[in-house]
């Protein structure tokens, strides 16, 4: 089985994370994505989230219908702050047989190395790195140091395109504590569930940015 997984904060996830999700699934011909929202991210410990049950009940609404995507409590469940290299490792032991690949944007891979135990990250899971068009060649020589370089020749091979989309989790949060429409940036029934539940209010302040990279994980 070949396991794309997505990580993030996804407060709240949007059309974004959905069309990298499905860009990975169709060029990289996985078999299944998992969305694997954070608990308490690594770098926004100091960060309030919206607690998780929500976080994944917008997940849940938002990837209704098809069925290669499915969300993991995984972290969630577990709490507390959780690295990638640990999430990676366990679902390695759960089930052998699982060929995994990280999903991730390119500003987020060029951070790969700061992470906690990036080599070892890279041998439970393939890096697919996703780029948009017009934008600087990904730069794989953060990892020359640290991967094989038949490891870091197979990680150039899984790139994929994705069309630009200006969307991020702030930016939503921010337009609805103004009081602006999130038509359209959000499947519809993340929308209603942001209105039934009253997330992202007014005084909310928008908090640090959760871009379409999603970088909640580290």
């Amino acid at each position: 089985m070949r396991l794309g997984i997505l990580g993030g904060s996804f407060d709240p996830i949007h059309l974004g994370h959905l069309l990298l999700a499905e860009c990975c699934r169709e060029q990289r011909r996985l078999d299944a994505v998992w969305f694997l929202p954070a608990a308490v991210p690594p770098h926004k410990q100091d960060h309030e989230l919206t607690p998780g049950a929500q976080r994944i009940e917008m997940i849940e609404l938002a990837i209704a219908g098809n069925p290669a995507f499915s969300v993991c409590r995984h972290e969630v469940d577990r709490g507390g702050v959780n690295y990638t290299v640990d999430t990676l490792a366990h679902f390695q032991e759960e089930d052998s047989s699982r060929e995994l690949f990280f999903l991730m944007g390119a500003d987020m891979f060029s951070d790969l190395p700061n992470w906690r135990s990036p080599a070892r990250v890279c041998r439970l899971a393939l890096p697919v790195v996703v780029r948009r068009p017009d934008t600087a060649p990904v730069d794989f020589a953060c990892l020359s140091e640290i991967v094989p370089s038949e490891r870091l020749d197979l990680i150039r091979q899984h790139q994929v395109e994705m069309p630009e989309v200006g969307l991020s989790s702030t930016q939503i949060r921010r337009l609805v504590s103004q009081g602006h429409s999130i038509r359209y940036r959000v499947p519809r029934a993340v929308e209603m569930y942001i209105q039934s539940q009253g997330l992202y209010g007014a005084g909310h302040d928008g908090g640090d940015t959760d871009e379409l990279n999603t970088d909640a994980h580290r």
